[in-house]
């Protein structure tokens, strides 16, 4: 699991109130992965289901996405990181998560773009952010983000919240947005001299937009949805339509 993704399934555990029982879809630790992709931690106090289309490291329940046989509104908080893009029925899985998401549940999603090709048992979709909003779009309180350069991110993901949307949940997205970003921005601190040395010293033989995806490294932005009805904007600290707003957060260069 790559340290972006565990930080942002932390950041959202410690900002946005996620209830239990919670389900994680995906949950096989893959060899060389045991340890480091458990992210039960995160959510003390409260039931953790561990589920994957196998039995294995990490697995308390074996089930295909595709076609789940939890019952509708099982999940309060649903965890899905780094999966979609290995499920074949990637549109019946994105449904089938948010049928067995409870009302007023919460769920996080993550998938990989600009990464090499790694079959867990095989490796099928790159979805884009305007995918993923499509695929959660029955989803009332919906963010969509992406990790790295707009235009081709290393990572996407996204966090729905199921009708009715909490009281909670605008202003535990703006405590994730800035959590992220202080996490963000500690890393790029933290590049070793090293590394930045190397970056400099071969940036000419390197392409125009492969010097702008390094750069963009640990940049973030977002495109959020809530419903009409209520004052989000106050909730947020930010001036945006009622409907939607989409911030982009971006390290300065």
């Amino acid at each position: 699991m790559r340290d972006n993704v565990r930080a942002m399934v932390r950041v959202a555990a410690e900002t946005l109130a996620l209830d239990g029982p919670v389900y994680e879809f995906g949950s096989y630790q893959v060899e060389g992965q045991i340890g480091i992709a458990d992210l039960r931690e995160y959510f003390p106090g409260r039931k953790y289901i561990g589920c994957d289309m196998r039995p294995g490291p990490g697995v308390d329940r074996v089930e295909d996405l595709g076609e789940l046989t939890l019952a509708d509104g099982t999940a309060s908080t649903i965890v899905c990181v780094e999966t979609l893009e290995h499920v074949f029925e990637v549109r019946r899985a994105a449904d089938e998560l948010m049928r067995v998401l409870a009302p007023g549940g919460i769920m996080i999603v993550t998938t990989p773009f600009d990464f090499r090709l790694h079959d867990y048992p095989s490796d099928y979709w790159r979805l884009t952010p305007s995918c993923m909003a499509r695929l959660f779009a029955p989803l009332d309180g919906l963010v969509v983000g992406w990790q790295g350069l707009e235009s081709d991110p290393h990572t996407v993901f996204a966090i729905g919240a199921k009708a009715p949307v909490p009281d909670y949940f605008a202003t535990g997205v703006t405590r994730f947005m800035n959590g992220m970003q202080t996490w963000l921005n500690a890393q790029a601190a933290q590049v070793p001299l090293s590394r930045l040395i190397k970056r400099w010293t071969i940036g000419l033989l390197r392409s125009k937009g492969e010097r702008r995806r390094e750069l963009a490294e640990f940049d973030i932005g977002y495109t959020i949805r809530l419903p009409a009805q209520g004052d989000w904007r106050a909730a947020m600290g930010l001036e945006v339509a009622e409907k939607s707003v989409s911030p982009r957060r971006s390290m300065p260069r």
